[in-house]
């Protein structure tokens, strides 16, 4: 169980996060929408151990984090984060020996770091690129690496930062087919994004954050539905839910699941 309790951190004087409390065990995709400087990163710097709140907690399987370097070692197998800029976790010119370094560090076996390399890479579509010179792939490849390196670990929470920043369309698709086969191993996704169409396809339950406080919290259907919410929020609706409350249309929750009632409508409107 990952979740905060009446969580308050400031940078100085500046409160940054107002006594949140959230649970991100609940679904398995949550997401954490708002505007530029809601507190979204500083949560998950939090979250992640690498920042402390001044008060109020982090919970961890039901208690407040252990601070140690032990605490912090057993959280971190656990919870992992993936960066938005992948060039902030990629250290190393190859892929295999990227994605192995951590878990040498911990003492695997080499048959299972062997593994779990392979697995990683398999699940985020790398293969294909797999010996490739690291400074040579582009910019969604490294995305997938820095993915594959955080699912090694083999955690059961992973904590995405704006994973479709920089993607072009293609991308942008491979991965949120990517995400839904880490939740269907049973992991827990926590993403934080300013893709909103994202936000609302793949997360089960979100939560709406305005200058660190909750605003708004449940499915993307109801919150994104919330038109004053969302500008109060400095967001705005996601385009199948601007169809739905603006032109009446179904209110569906993928492109592919609104095209295929459209057309049922019309074969059925034609027979």
């Amino acid at each position: 169980m990952l979740a905060t309790e009446g969580l308050w951190f400031r940078y100085q004087d500046a409160p940054v996060l107002k006594g949140l409390t959230l649970d991100f065990s609940r679904q398995p995709v949550t997401g954490l929408v708002g505007a530029n400087g809601c507190g979204k990163s500083t949560l998950f710097m939090n979250l992640n151990g690498l920042l402390r709140p001044q008060k109020g907690a982090v919970l961890w399987q039901g208690k407040p984090l252990d601070y140690s370097k032990r605490g912090l070692l057993a959280l971190r197998q656990e919870v992992a984060t993936v960066f938005q800029d992948p060039d902030q976790q990629i250290f190393y010119t190859d892929i295999d020996s990227d994605l192995a370094f951590s878990l040498r560090n911990l003492g695997v076996a080499a048959d299972e770091i062997a593994r779990r390399v392979d697995d990683a890479l398999t699940l985020v579509d790398a293969q294909g690129f797999r010996h490739q010179p690291i400074q040579c792939l582009s910019h969604g490849q490294k995305k997938r690496v820095a993915l594959a390196g955080a699912l090694v670990m083999q955690t059961s929470y992973l904590l995405l930062d704006e994973p479709t920043a920089g993607l072009d369309p293609s991308g942008r698709t491979q991965m949120i087919a990517i995400i839904a086969r880490i939740v269907a191993q049973g992991n827990h996704v926590v993403i934080s994004s300013h893709d909103i169409d994202l936000m609302y396809e793949v997360c089960d339950t979100l939560y709406v954050l305005d200058r660190g406080e909750v605003l708004a919290e449940g499915t993307p259907q109801a919150v994104f539905s919330q038109k004053a919410t969302m500008a109060q929020a400095g967001l705005t609706q996601p385009w199948l839910v601007k169809l739905h409350t603006e032109a009446g249309l179904p209110l569906c929750k993928s492109e592919a699941e609104f095209f295929a009632r459209i057309r049922a409508t019309q074969i059925k409107e034609a027979s």
